[in-house]
């Protein structure tokens, strides 16, 4: 076994190891997500804490943990009797990006289910991280159907392994740590609200810091228990202040004037629900026995704050995580009050009101005028920083980048036809979850049982094979595996037209804000998306297809616009995009949304042009949509005529919204057609 990192040797990351600490003190406080650019020592924190996790104690022989003062009754190794257990280290069980579902909560033997009535179970994941750390390393690109599965673990502390009737539960309470790089995609809210924690880090940029992270490394690297051997003796004393706190734990007060800064605080950051207070609270209490004290006092709240309310607040993909430290200040002084109230039990918990008004006192900084110095600062930047596009002079008319138009629901953009690419909710796929639409042969291990089907195949050879009880005789070859239809995440491939034509400042904000409402679903229906860009006289990748929906957004709000209307570019660029990802991931069926007036300019015979690259998409059987932006009296229909030569069609900025006329953009027409 190779020898962990030791964790006091990490150089700087404060806010990883006190949250990771915490939650080995107060396994209660729910886990911790950290999120960072690569590199930044979140693997090695994570591995290194389990060797400073108190030792357990286990049933001896028994495969899922159980406690040996109070064993679980419903263990499938069990009934255990209460006595004497084993001690052994805890274990921090990682979970694989691509693990199937039976790896997670285990596998059920259907074959001798069925035909023996006997549970032949083999525990998961689940059940070894049971009492334990559950790590799941890039923990944003699991897939939803095993999201929902430690989502379940989470919320009841056990897991369920369901098969036609026959059913397996077993305690599963650890210790969930994720850790993501915020720049390959977002995580799915209701996983992020499960992390108690949440922090950030980032590389050091000052030189003595990162020199001394490089000379601990290379030291690492080249003996690793000679180099753990040098920090022994400070990973026994921090060993040892663990288990003190986790004794001084019990005795912690929460008094009533923490409750009620813990709860104005919530309140003040519009946090939804309750368990956003209940995690405060417990890591307060943490806080306070790390620190020796059985009183938590208001340092304790704030510290707890910037931990578990970061990642609660967002109300969308594309808000930046974080915390206003000083409006965080300012409620946590209009709510200091005393303990020694002298009605503790009254409506309030306190016998008076906060002073201030108390979460309605400190002002929002969403959307108000702090806003417009943090967004003018970009946009004059972009103006200084780009330089000209090739072929057009900087006084060809190119406009700063101007903000985007609020987001709004869009029309459901989908996929015709049927898929088999990753798991996901925007167009119809064979997927290993949904509705069950047939049977068949299973190939490779079964994972889904069609029970009918099964039985249907076993039922005519029951003579044959000297069937004289009441149970089914069941081969192997009887088996079937459940076809299953559900949805898919495809690759949004957004191709915007940013010419002098669309530079008008109220067309291009209606634009972007269309284009971020897209983004916006693509980020809820799990998609990768793309972004190209075309004007003054070629077409640019802004975006390489990723799962990264916010960074996506970020380089909209920076596009600048002016020169004119490369279309046949932007189409020939989307054309080489979309070759090479079929190549990376050929299950995944794109969907390419082209954002423009359609006025083609620049070059010769630039109409013409552009229709030959349309129907280069055409051809490869592309999905795709126009979103019309002509506005005026006036329209040519270029738009409409350029979806024609892709196959698909047009809709306006108008027809996007959800709430518009039903039924106008459901699925993207003319993919039907060419198929049929």
């Amino acid at each position: 076994m190779s020898t962990p990192y030791p964790f006091t040797a990490i150089v700087g990351q404060d806010d990883l190891r006190l949250g990771l600490l915490l939650n080995a003190v107060s396994p209660a406080v729910g886990g911790v997500l950290v999120r960072g650019e690569k590199g930044t020592a979140k693997s090695t924190a994570v591995r290194a804490l389990a060797a400073l996790m108190p030792e357990v104690s286990v049933v001896p022989g028994c495969r899922f943990s159980c406690a040996p003062d109070a064993p679980d009754p419903a263990c499938p190794d069990g009934p255990h009797e209460a006595g004497t257990g084993v001690s052994r280290a805890a274990r921090t069980v990682e979970l694989p990006v691509g693990a199937s579902e039976d790896r997670l909560v285990g596998a059920l033997d259907i074959e001798r289910a069925l035909a023996e009535g006997v549970k032949a179970f083999e525990p998961g994941l689940l059940a070894d991280a049971h009492r334990g750390i559950l790590y799941v390393d890039e923990v944003n690109l699991l897939h939803d159907h095993l999201v929902d599965l430690l989502l379940d673990a989470a919320a009841m502390g056990a897991s369920y392994v369901e098969r036609e009737g026959v059913s397996v539960r077993h305690a599963a309470r650890f210790l969930l740590v994720g850790t993501m790089n915020p720049e390959e995609g977002e995580l799915r809210p209701q996983l992020l609200d499960r992390f108690g924690l949440t922090v950030e880090v980032a590389a050091s940029r000052e030189t003595a810091l990162r020199v001394e992270v490089v000379r601990r490394r290379l030291a690492y690297d080249d003996d690793p228990a000679a180099f753990a051997a040098r920090w022994a003796d400070e990973e026994g004393a921090l060993r040892a202040r663990i288990v003190a706190a986790r004794a001084l734990l019990p005795q912690v007060r929460l008094g009533d004037g923490a409750l009620r800064q813990i709860a104005a605080t919530c309140a003040a950051f519009e946090v939804d629900g309750m368990r956003a207070d209940i995690v405060m609270a417990r890591t307060a209490t943490a806080l306070a026995a790390w620190a020796g004290r059985t009183d938590v006092l208001a340092e304790d709240v704030r510290q707890a704050a910037l931990l578990a309310l970061p990642h609660r607040r967002r109300r969308n993909p594309f808000d930046a995580p974080g915390l206003d430290e000083d409006k965080l200040d300012d409620t946590l002084e209009q709510n200091s009050g005393e303990d020694d109230d002298p009605d503790p039990d009254g409506p309030d918990g306190g016998g008076r009101p906060p002073e201030g008004n108390g979460p309605d006192a400190p002002p929002q900084p969403e959307g108000g005028a702090e806003d417009t110095p943090a967004q003018s600062v970009p946009e004059q930047g972009g103006e200084k920083e780009r330089e000209p596009a090739q072929g057009q002079s900087a006084g060809s008319g190119e406009q700063q980048p101007v903000r985007a138009g609020e987001p709004f629901r869009t029309k459901v953009l989908s996929v015709p036809g049927l898929g088999e690419g990753a798991a996901g909710r925007r167009s119809r796929a064979r997927t290993e979850h949904g509705r069950t639409t047939g049977a068949r042969r299973p190939q490779g291990a079964l994972t889904k049982l069609h029970l009918a089907a099964t039985v249907q195949a076993a039922a005519p050879h029951q003579r044959a094979r000297g069937r004289s009880g009441r149970g089914l005789v069941v081969r192997r070859d009887d088996l079937r595996q459940a076809v299953r239809e559900g949805r898919e995440g495809n690759l949004v491939l957004f191709v915007v037209d940013a010419s002098g034509s669309m530079a008008a400042r109220q067309r291009m904000t209606a634009v972007k804000g269309a284009v971020l409402s897209l983004l916006m679903d693509a980020y809820q229906r799990r998609d990768k998306v793309g972004l190209i860009t075309f004007r003054g006289n070629d077409a640019e990748v802004v975006l390489p297809p990723t799962s990264s929906v916010d960074a996506a957004a970020a380089r909209l709000e920076m596009l600048p616009t002016g020169g004119r209307t490369p279309v046949a570019a932007g189409l020939l660029k989307a054309h080489d995009v979309l070759r090479v990802e079929r190549l990376r991931d050929p299950s995944r069926r794109p969907l390419l949304v082209v954002v423009t007036d359609g006025r083609a300019t620049g070059g010769p015979e630039p109409v013409t042009l552009a229709a030959r690259a349309a129907r280069l998409h055409e051809a490869q059987g592309t999905a795709s949509v126009v979103v019309d932006c002509e506005s005026g009296p006036v329209r040519l229909g270029l738009a409409v005529s350029l979806a024609g030569e892709l196959g698909g069609t047009a809709v306006t900025l108008d027809e996007l919204r959800a709430d518009a006329i039903a039924g106008l953009v459901k699925d993207v027409q003319g993919y039907s057609r060419r198929a049929a």
